[in-house]
């Protein structure tokens, strides 16, 4: 459409000048003593030749002259290239040089960097706190391209998981009516006790709006902040896995959040879902609900098959005492069978204890900020934790 605009405003502008050059041609021929362009006729002195003479015509005081059908005419000298019309619209119409380089993309050569370059891509498309849905951040492209969808450790490969000592779990708290700070939250329990080992709950800025589908540019950079803190305060406390309240490649660009954190951080992510994304054909139609309906006992599950054949997760339920399933994917560094096995194994309630304790811990440190809203405030109430510890939606 721009592309439209522009070439019918170079159109436009060349008519203008041939329009403008035939009121020149009608000036001098019908009006003696004026050029082409109403200004003074003037000659181009002796000795001087014009294109637009006659080839062996003289006229009086060496002015070169058209033909006698138009006696008076003589076009004005031409300083440059834009004193012509026609030159004027060549002009207009060649090529212009490409857009400059946006924020959040890499200059060449240079590999993209971390989560400034996350934040300057959603800056770069964000209008009015709108990013288009048909054209993805900027980026997106090459971080997708570094997931890995398969096992990398030892411990994955066992189906005990032998090896596996420590998983970590993240979340991200809101206080009603502020949209602008969150309580960011990265804990760390051990395997298979699940007993909490780290714990780092904070305050931080919240800077992008939130978008459907761009969830990873309004929370990774903080989480991926949290975890660098891990790593230089308690390096021993890295946790080997993490699981992240979203999706991985079950998402409508086939890279959602926990593909984000695992791609930044480079450690293995499993995204875990509690409601299906709808993408690639699937919908909470009949069929899903019977199919959800099928599962009877903790531990089943069945294929998240898109219309492209693609497998983009699976339906978990994880406990028995819930009838609604979890929605499992894949991160990074990680199969999809043994997601599914370590979400399972990680569940004492429906919600996997890793991701259950950072939302507590979250949600705890809000209550106790003394500018947070009375219903932040308030205790939960013994109802309302078990709601939370059984459900979590």
């Amino acid at each position: 459409m721009k592309d439209f605009f522009y070439k019918a405003w170079c159109w436009g502008r060349a008519v203008s000048g041939s329009l403008s050059a035939g009121a020149g041609l009608f000036r001098a021929a019908f009006l003696p003593g004026q050029g082409c362009f109403g200004q003074p006729f003037r000659g181009h002195g002796a000795g001087s030749t014009s294109r637009s003479a006659v080839p062996g015509a003289a006229s009086p005081g060496g002015r070169g002259s058209f033909p006698a059908l138009i006696p008076h005419l003589s076009p004005p000298p031409l300083p440059n290239k834009l004193s012509s019309a026609s030159a004027r619209s060549r002009l207009l119409l060649r090529p212009q040089p490409g857009p400059q380089r946006r924020p959040g993309t890499a200059k060449p050569g240079r590999a993209f960097r971390g989560t400034a370059a996350l934040r300057d891509g959603l800056r770069a498309r964000c209008h009015h706190g709108r990013v288009p849905r048909a054209a993805p951040p900027l980026g997106t492209a090459r971080l997708k391209g570094s997931v890995v969808q398969e096992d990398t450790e030892e411990w994955q490969k066992d189906p005990r998981f032998t090896g596996l000592h420590r998983v970590g779990g993240v979340d991200l708290s809101y206080i009603k009516g502020d949209e602008s700070r969150a309580c960011a939250s990265l804990v760390v329990l051990s395997y298979p006790g699940l007993e909490v080992l780290y714990q780092d709950c904070r305050m931080v800025p919240v800077t992008a709006p939130y978008v459907a589908g761009f969830l990873a540019f309004r929370e990774v950079p903080v989480l991926v902040e949290a975890v660098q803190r891990l790593q230089q305060e308690e390096p021993q406390l890295q946790p080997q896995v993490l699981l992240v309240d979203g999706n991985g490649l079950l998402h409508p660009r086939g890279f959602g959040i926990a593909c984000h954190l695992g791609v930044l951080t480079d450690l293995p992510c499993i995204g875990v879902a509690k409601n299906l994304l709808q993408v690639d054909g699937l919908v909470r139609d009949e069929l899903h609900r019977e199919q959800v309906r099928s599962l009877q006992r903790s531990g089943e599950t069945f294929p998240l098959t898109g219309t492209s054949g693609k497998v983009l997760g699976m339906a978990l339920r994880s406990y028995n005492n819930s009838s609604k399933p979890l929605y499992v994917s894949v991160g990074h560094r990680v199969s999809l069978g043994t997601a599914v096995r370590l979400v399972r194994a990680c569940c004492r309630f429906r919600v996997p204890e890793p991701i259950r304790q950072a939302d507590i811990r979250s949600r705890e440190y809000l209550r106790k900020l003394p500018c947070a809203p009375r219903d932040v405030l308030e205790p939960a109430s013994p109802e309302s934790s078990k709601k939370e510890a059984e459900l979590e939606d």
